[in-house]
């Protein structure tokens, strides 16, 4: 699109992209389960973390994904993703209002939800704090539509040595978080002991408790965490950093 742009001295129409938003429906076994708003891309993945990261699935296996599960997809504008599990997850409640780019679970669930839900990581190595703080740099390269427009969230799966093995952006950072997980599920990697999840923003209690369904050993945020973030992440045994930058970080809690 154009953009008029004042550069201190006269305005002139110069071309600039704006990363594209639009809502996706989620339905599980044919239940319309949320509708989220993201960036279009990876749908089946992020439909897939999304109900993992929210305990959906229940450890039900995934047998299928495909866009709209009642009609051509372009009816929807590949706007609605259902995933299947042959009816194996249990029946859901569904979410009554659209998640927006910035909202993640909203308050809705506590540590304690959390703890009656999800048992504490098994005890690992201690992380290579260099590495955690080199997190940024080695997944800056691969933020592609952050380079194009400067309006994504970046997520990205790392192994112990720092090097990213699987990066997605989103327009919500939890949206890139579940498109993460979703992989890294689709792809039987779950639990992940030796990944880290990094990202590009602040580590909210969602963050840490979708990398807690994930059995991800750490989270590592440019931005800070939240109170709520570091009860999760010491709930879960989770090490947690923030303020990641030029080869920095803050450990907020370090249980290996």
């Amino acid at each position: 699109m154009l953009v008029q742009r004042w550069d201190g001295q006269a305005l002139r129409r110069d071309p600039d992209e704006v990363i594209v938003e639009e809502p996706m429906a989620i339905h599980l076994d044919g239940s319309l389960v949320a509708t989220t708003m993201r960036t279009p891309g990876h749908d089946f993945e992020l439909a897939v973390g999304f109900l993992h990261g929210d305990g959906l699935l229940a450890g039900a296996p995934v047998r299928s994904c495909r866009y709209c599960g009642t009609g051509p997809a372009v009816d929807t504008g590949f706007n609605a993703v259902s995933v299947d599990t042959g009816g194996l997850a249990p029946p859901a409640a569904p979410r009554l209002q659209t998640t927006t780019s910035s909202c993640g679970l909203c308050g809705s669930v506590s540590v304690d939800e959390l703890r009656a839900r999800m048992a504490p990581l098994p005890a690992g190595d201690p992380w290579d704090h260099d590495v955690l703080a080199a997190l940024p740099e080695r997944v800056a390269s691969a933020q592609e539509l952050f380079g194009r427009t400067g309006g994504v969230h970046a997520a990205a799966a790392c192994r112990r040595d720092g090097t990213p093995v699987i990066v997605r952006e989103d327009i919500g950072r939890h949206n890139a978080v579940d498109k993460v997980v979703g992989r890294l599920l689709l792809d039987g990697a779950l639990p992940a002991a030796d990944v880290a999840l990094y990202v590009s923003g602040r580590a909210s209690f969602e963050i840490v408790q979708k990398a807690w369904a994930a059995g991800l050993a750490a989270v590592v945020a440019v931005s800070a965490p939240s109170s709520m973030a570091v009860a999760a992440a010491q709930a879960a045994g989770i090490t947690l950093c923030g303020f990641a930058r030029a080869g920095h970080v803050n450990l907020y809690t370090a249980p290996r």
